[in-house]
């Protein structure tokens, strides 16, 4: 009976499912949900004046706080180490959030704000170490921090509480207000002398500022402002925007008609003027999607005039001022086109910008104020993230961008994971209109091999999938190509990057053309041999979730698995839960829910689009994310979405909302947990991988667990290994996918047998570790080892033997070592009197190999790597611990009882 319940436990966890055997083995995956959350970002980039310094923000995982958190960096471009890289320092450390880095004017210090204090203070800390220390301290929390002429910072904050929010607290009252003019919180731009240390208002404005930007030269100032306390979800009133003499303490009321949304304010060196964006479409009242242009605002005439960019699409992913000119990213459907717009007396000269390798997939961040060198990052979907330092060309006839150098390498563990081939695709859409996407191919793709297909749908829906490293907790392309999938990312109708009639198309036709687009995509795909139709799947968030519902509604058998993140389902209550329902609602449905369209006395769209009224078609299994605090996509949504498939019962659903998170998931856990969830739903209803509910009950740590997995080592009449030529070898596991192996247990008694006949030892101790070889027995067993397998087995190395030794001390004490027969956590100083008293026993501490719980080492479990009996590398040094070794992670140098010295072997890679 016991052996039958072995075998049952056995084959629920190394059985091997249809779907592995007909899209891959089972060997361990290379990356996994932790590879995508680990993941760290540069923001706020920053040159000194004098260009040869950068300050940088490191944006990374805390595992502490359960969120990212962000570090201050400071790279020097007049320093290398000896490996070409430039010297790169970390200012700062913690388990707080850095950032806004400023420099100084003489370039020794950097000034920047930080979440510690509540942000209540400006920070600072010298370019040559030390310290960071508090500038000064305010009263409220501080942000958008600047310099301006030498001494000055300006920043924005709110002004303190006032008697009526003072009265509220004194009375513990928790009540949210949602609406109320009469007591908006303002926030004003204030002056901060750094050496006088004085805060000066700027700004006397009414209502809250949205943007500012302040000249060099400290006399012009311009601001956006926000009229009410929800805008834009309301859409009305419209901010207002300033502009401020504030050397003649005036302020005059700017851009009043003919822009939407003006932003990005950005003035020249010069300061004869200041450029900025705005959005151009057809429906500026409600704030739509449309494309992004230029303009500039000249002081002395007060007025603004367009920037021409020679470009129909627009903008793209932003500009940079350098000096009087611009340097400016165009948009261009998948990619970007950088270009460099000379202002001259009679407007701006356009010149194309020789990147070579580089055209179409870098970003530039920052430029500094000679313009000779460049901060920008470059990428493609296969290729992740770069962030480089190079010089700028400015030739008269020409402009080019050298190659430069890594100003970092901000994500190192990349380089050990597989990236899978990728490229922009092209296919005929809706409208006979050309659409494109990012494919992303299968690992170790055959092109004679149908594969099965995942389409990723971005969220907008203007937003745009772009020829750049996007792997991330909502789409994580890598991991699944891994799998042995196509994944499709598509740009259909409505997305931005691709001139306005292609962004606005979807107004008053929304799903009708994304869904024929999408169709069409998968089509084109199955035309070429590359995809089984009958393998499906369909996953987005916010607006990609809206989508992949609507596919699901409208295709009821074409896919095996769905998963919708955030998104609706019901428009009549979208339009006044939705954080932005009003603007969003009418722009792309025609007007308000009550409407009349003429043929109905109210929009009938806010119906016949909502798919919760057709939710009886849905026959693909769906899993619902939600965050429980969203008010782009209220949660509300989720639950309606869920009832609704939970009731009608035609279709298998799992629903998630994740607590206290908004529309974006913030918590690195809740980010890990959505993706565990998404895949195992694929491999579950897509991959028809049915989920072991075992191991939702059964920990594999226990001893139990210990047993299973013991069990399932090879054994030969009970002694462990594998036969080969009828001789008793080691079994090794591979640490990853095209790595070296590692022995599961030391080797045993018996196994050294097999090779050397006169070896003795008692009957029952045929799977204890061989212990007390010399070298060179260990290393004539080896070669007999090799001659018979025509393999390669080895001791570890010295780097490999190290690493085992910091697993040996992260795990001694819970396993064969002195401390464990001690019975409690003994100190240094009772070793001696406790291996005294050992000499009372009669026979070994030893035990037989995998006596304790396996530990895990990269993709495998092994037996015995912190105890039984310590071990020897290929210099004859040893490393780990014997039974009777004593375990102290504060020893560098342990005092081993080297008699009790055993080996492991290692297999390498086969060529």
């Amino acid at each position: 009976m016991r052996a039958y319940l072995i075998l049952c436990f056995l084959l629920c966890f190394v059985g091997v499912t249809p779907a592995q055997e007909k899209f891959g083995d089972n060997e361990a995956y290379q990356w996994s949900a932790d590879d995508i959350t680990k993941m760290s970002f540069l923001t706020d980039g920053v040159f000194s004046d004098e260009g040869t310094m950068v300050a940088w923000v490191k944006r990374r995982p805390s595992k502490e706080k359960n969120k990212y958190v962000s570090d201050l960096y400071l790279t020097r471009l007049t320093i290398k180490n000896k490996d070409g890289s430039f010297k790169t320092t970390q200012l700062t450390r913690s388990d707080d959030s850095d950032s806004n880095p400023v420099f100084s004017a003489n370039g020794e210090t950097i000034y920047f704000l930080s979440s510690r204090d509540e942000g209540k203070a400006i920070w600072a800390i010298s370019i040559w170490g030390g310290e960071p220390y508090k500038l000064d301290s305010f009263d409220v929390s501080i942000s958008s921090l600047k310099r301006y002429n030498t001494n000055y910072l300006a920043f924005e904050a709110e002004e303190g509480e006032s008697y009526y929010e003072k009265q509220l607290e004194k009375a513990k009252d928790d009540v949210e207000v949602i609406e109320d003019t009469a007591h908006f919180k303002t926030s004003r731009v204030f002056s901060y002398h750094i050496e006088e240390k004085t805060t000066v208002r700027l700004t006397d404005n009414e209502f809250p500022i949205m943007e500012y930007a302040i000249a060099d030269n400290g006399q012009w100032l311009v601001t956006s402002h926000m009229m009410s306390p929800h805008y834009p979800a309301d859409g009305q009133p419209k901010p207002e925007y300033y502009l401020w003499d504030i050397g003649n303490g005036t302020k005059t009321q700017i851009l009043q008609e003919g822009f939407q949304t003006p932003g990005d304010f950005t003035f020249l060196s010069s300061v004869s003027g200041f450029y900025f964006t705005a959005e151009k479409s057809s429906d500026p009242e409600w704030n739509g999607a449309g494309i992004s242009l230029l303009y500039y605002f000249d002081l002395k005439e007060k007025s603004p005039v367009s920037v021409p960019l020679d470009h129909d699409w627009g903008l793209g992913m932003g500009y940079n001022v350098m000096g009087d000119h611009i340097v400016a990213s165009l948009a261009n459907g998948a990619t970007d086109i950088t270009a460099m717009y000379e202002k001259t007396a009679d407007g701006w000269q356009k010149h194309a910008i020789n990147a070579g390798k580089y055209d179409e997939h870098f970003r530039v961040l920052d430029i500094s104020k000679n313009g000779n060198k460049w901060l920008y990052d470059y990428s493609t979907a296969s290729i992740p993230t770069q962030y480089r330092i190079s010089d700028f060309d400015n030739g008269r006839r020409s402009k080019s961008l050298s190659e430069g150098a890594l100003l970092t390498d901000i994500n190192p563990h990349l380089k050990e994971k597989p990236l899978v081939k990728s490229e922009v695709i092209y296919w005929e859409g809706a409208l006979n209109e050309q659409v494109n996407g990012i494919l992303y191919y299968p690992k170790d793709y055959d092109e004679n091999k149908e594969y099965p297909l995942i389409v990723g749908i971005h969220g907008g829906p203007s937003g745009v999938d772009r020829d750049r490293w996007g792997d991330r907790w909502a789409y994580y392309p890598h991991l699944m190509a891994e799998r042995g999938v196509f994944f499709l990312k598509p740009n259909y109708h409505g997305s931005s990057n691709h001139g306005q009639k292609f962004v606005e198309s979807i107004k008053g036709h929304y799903y009708e053309y994304e869904l024929e687009d999408i169709l069409n995509g998968i089509n084109y795909l199955d035309e070429q041999g590359k995809v089984d139709k009958t393998m499906l799947g369909v996953m987005g968030w916010s607006n990609g979730a809206i989508l992949t519902t609507m596919l699901t509604v409208e295709y009821p058998g074409l896919f095996k698995a769905a998963a919708a993140g955030a998104g609706d389902v019901n428009w009549t209550s979208d339009f006044g839960t939705c954080q932005f329902g009003v603007t969003f609602d009418q722009s792309y449905f025609g007007g308000a829910p009550w409407v009349n369209t003429g043929s109905q006395i109210f929009n009938e769209n806010y119906i016949i689009k909502s798919p919760l009224f057709e939710m009886e078609k849905v026959k693909t299994p769906t899993i619902i994310f939600h965050g429980s605090e969203d008010r782009a996509v209220p949660r509300d949504q989720g639950w309606e979405y869920y009832r609704a498939l939970q009731q009608i019962g035609q279709a298998p659903v799992r629903f998630l909302w994740f607590p206290g998170q908004p529309h974006g998931l913030q918590k690195l856990s809740h980010q890990k947990r959505k993706m565990e969830e998404e895949i195992a739903w694929f491999d579950q209803y897509l991959f028809e991988n049915k989920p072991d509910r075992l191991k939702e009950v059964f920990n594999e740590d226990s001893p139990l667990g210990s047993l299973i997995t013991k069990s399932s080592s090879a054994q030969q009449d009970g002694l462990f290994g594998l036969l080969h030529d009828g001789k008793l070898i080691p079994e090794v596991a591979a640490l990853g996918a095209d790595t070296i192996s590692l022995g599961l247990f030391e080797v045993t008694n018996a196994q050294f047998k097999a090779y050397k006949e006169a070896h003795s030892f008692p009957a029952i101790e045929g799977n204890h570790p061989v212990s007390g070889l010399p070298l060179n027995d260990v290393q004539d067993y080896l070669s007999w080892l090799n001659n018979l397998t025509g393999k390669q087995y080895r001791l570890p190395n010295a780097e490999e033997a190290k690493a085992l030794q910091n697993k040996a001390v992260e795990i001694g004490m819970k396993e064969n070592t002195l401390n464990y027969w001690a019975g409690y956590d003994i100190t240094i100083d009772e070793v001696a009197g406790f291996r005294q008293k050992l000499k009372e026993i009669d026979g070994s501490l030893l035990m037989p190999v995998g006596s304790f719980p396996a530990t895990e080492i990269k993709d495998a479990k092994f037996f015995d790597v912190g105890g039984n009996v310590s071990e020897m590398d290929a210099d004859g040094n040893t490393y780990g611990y014997s039974a009777y070794d004593y375990v102290d992670k504060k020893e560098a140098n342990p005092d081993r009882t080297n008699t009790r010295t055993g080996f492991r072997v290692i297999l390498e890679k086969a060529n």
